[in-house]
């Protein structure tokens, strides 16, 4: 293993760990609003609007993330969507994981007691009111392990976005693959940067979860 040259592009890396984390951070913020919407749309009352959240969601889980990217880099210009390939990646990758999330929070609510919801109903809450201090406080705590898991992915699906040309971190290790033609040194790096961004947002992971069961 060539340490040497491994300490001589790690900052270049850094550079582009950065370029990762902003897509990381962007494409969960994305996949949240998706996620509570599409698990409104799956709970509604309207036949419809449900329709809707479970075509969502089985059309993105059941493609490839790959195929989406370029469906909506590529493809999009021939029907007047036109995106730079980090807009493409952060809407792609923010929509594919808006369909697992929506299932994550769909559960968490599900998973809440019928029994609590029918008390707060005999106590005169509305519906609205039952739903806001009743079932997402609790169902809030439920969904953090899960969403955890899926914001964990999320941080390793960014990967993708080096085949649309995002220079992140793949794809900066792509390119000092075509130039040191140290292959393993390079993907060896990357993998170490992935696992400690991991590590970390596992931790705060943790941290959130044993701060939402304490109260």
């Amino acid at each position: 293993m060539d340490i040497d040259l491994m300490l001589r592009v790690y900052p270049y890396f850094l550079e582009a760990t950065l370029i990762t984390i902003q897509l990381a951070v962007l494409t969960v913020v994305l996949g949240l609003i998706c996620g509570a919407l599409g698990a409104a749309a799956r709970l509604s009352g309207n036949k419809y609007i449900r329709f809707l959240g479970a075509t969502y969601v089985s059309v993105i889980r059941g493609t490839p993330a790959l195929i989406q990217l370029f469906i909506l880099y590529y493809g999009g210009s021939q029907v007047g969507i036109n995106l730079d390939a980090f807009e493409a990646g952060v809407i792609g990758l923010g929509f594919n994981i808006g369909a697992y999330m929506t299932e994550t929070i769909r559960g968490a609510i599900i998973a809440v007691d019928k029994g609590q919801v029918e008390a707060s109903r005999t106590l005169g809450m509305s519906k609205s009111q039952t739903l806001i201090k009743v079932v997402l406080p609790q169902a809030a705590r439920l969904m953090i392990r899960p969403l955890g898991v899926n914001i964990n992915a999320q941080i390793k699906a960014t990967a993708l976005v080096s085949a649309i040309s995002v220079v992140e971190l793949t794809y900066t290790a792509q390119r000092y693959i075509g130039s040191t033609y140290k292959p393993f040194e390079m993907f060896f790096l990357a993998g170490v940067i992935y696992l400690a961004l991991i590590y970390v947002t596992s931790l705060l992971i943790s941290w959130f979860d044993r701060k939402a069961q304490i109260k």
